[in-house]
């Protein structure tokens, strides 16, 4: 089963606007789900570029976010805990919340990935993409993606 995660900023293949990246005010995007299962405990949500010359650049981890959301406005702040209850890990500018895109030069890819998982994870607000992977694995019920462009 798959998760249909979309924004009103961009389309699936498309160009994120610069908004969103660090050439602008780089804030969070807007996303929306739907087609969740049954025994939905919680979603995680993990944003990352695999076009990094270094490897893969992590630029959100969310997890905990309550089993009735359905959407994430645009510029979530980057807070360790948001109202909801969700936490914020740490991404790869060693920062909380969301870094946007800021390739050094190119078009690069920047996957949405939206998990929705059995139970809520025992972790704490800073967590790394790894710790939160380690957390999630035997947990994922679906998921689903969204991928975005931008280029310098």
């Amino acid at each position: 089963m798959d998760i249909r995660l979309t924004s009103t900023a961009f389309t699936e293949g498309g160009a994120i606007p610069r908004k969103y990246t660090c050439d602008g005010a780089d804030v969070s995007p807007p996303l929306a789900w739907d087609n969740v299962p049954e025994g939905t405990m919680s979603f995680a949500l993990i944003c990352d570029d695999p076009d990094a010359p270094m490897g893969t650049w992590v630029h959100w981890v969310l997890f905990n976010l309550p089993p009735d959301t359905r959407s994430l406005p645009e510029g979530v702040p980057p807070d360790k805990e948001l109202p909801s209850g969700a936490r914020q890990g740490t991404n790869d500018f060693r920062k909380i919340g969301y870094g946007g895109p800021c390739p050094p030069g190119g078009t690069h890819r920047y996957y949405f990935k939206l998990y929705a998982l059995d139970t809520m994870l025992d972790l704490p607000p800073g967590s790394s993409k790894a710790q939160l992977l380690k957390a999630m694995d035997g947990h994922v019920l679906a998921e689903g993606q969204l991928m975005g462009k931008y280029g310098r």
